[in-house]
C-alpha cells in the first residue's frame, strides 16, 4: 500500500506487539504452527496444507499487490515470536478487509492473549490503513475464536445457515465485524450491538 512503510509498523498492546514479519523469523518452529492439526481445524476453509513454500509465497504476493499484509504478533516480555496477524484481503474500494490472528506457540495458549492481538489488529487497521469496516466469519461450533473477537470489541451481526459441511452435516457460520468509529455513529454500532442475540449467545 502506498504510503505506509511497513517495516516501521509497530503496535504495542498488553503484553504483546506486533510488526512485519520477517522471512527469517518463519523457521521449522513456525511451521510447526501450520502443521498442527488441532490448531489448523478452523483456521482454512479450504482445507489445504500450508507448507513455507506457499506462505512465503502468499505473504509477498499479498505485499506486492498491496492488499494483503502478515505481521509478526511478539509476546512483550519474552519478545518472543508467539503467532501471526493477517490483514487482509483489503477491498480498497469500499475501505473493508478481514482480519485473521493466530496465536501459535501452544506456551501461550489459554492465556487469553488472543483478544489482546485482535484488539492491537483493529487499531493496525483503523489507525495506519484507514479501515472502515473489519470482517470475519468461524464456524459456529469455533466458540473460543468467537469469544476472543468478541472480546476484542467485535460484535457478531448474522449467521448464514449450513454454511458449512462438517463430517457430512451442515453448520452455521457466525459473522463478525468491528466498525471503525470514525466511520460509524455510536448510535449505528448500538444497534448492531443490541440485535446480536438474534443471531448468537454465548
Amino acid at each position: 500500500m502506498k504510503g505506509i512503510d511497513l517495516a516501521s509498523i509497530k503496535i504495542e498492546g498488553e503484553q504483546l506487539y506486533i510488526k512485519k514479519i520477517m522471512v527469517s523469523e518463519i523457521t521449522e518452529r513456525v511451521m510447526d504452527w501450520f502443521n498442527d492439526e488441532q490448531l489448523m481445524k478452523y483456521y482454512t476453509n479450504s482445507r489445504r496444507q500450508i507448507t513455507k513454500e506457499s506462505l512465503l509465497s502468499a505473504i509477498e504476493d499479498g505485499e506486492k499487490k498491496g492488499n494483503q499484509f502478515t505481521f509478526g504478533i511478539y509476546h512483550t516480555g519474552d519478545n518472543v515470536l508467539i503467532g501471526t496477524l493477517k490483514l487482509g484481503p483489503i477491498n480498497f474500494n469500499h475501505k473493508t478487509s478481514d482480519l485473521v490472528a493466530l496465536i501459535g506457540d501452544r506456551n501461550y495458549l489459554g492465556k487469553g492473549l488472543a483478544p489482546i492481538a485482535i484488539a492491537i489488529g483493529n487499531n493496525l487497521a483503523f489507525d495506519i490503513f484507514d479501515i472502515r469496516k473489519l470482517y470475519g466469519g468461524m464456524y459456529e461450533s469455533n466458540v473460543p475464536s468467537i469469544k476472543a473477537y468478541l472480546r476484542a470489541g467485535w460484535l457478531v451481526e448474522a449467521r448464514l445457515k449450513g454454511q458449512y459441511l462438517v463430517d457430512g452435516i451442515a453448520e452455521d457460520r457466525i459473522e463478525v465485524a468491528c466498525f471503525n468509529p470514525k466511520y460509524f455513529s455510536e448510535d449505528f454500532i448500538q444497534k448492531i450491538k443490541n440485535n446480536q442475540s438474534l443471531y448468537y449467545t454465548i
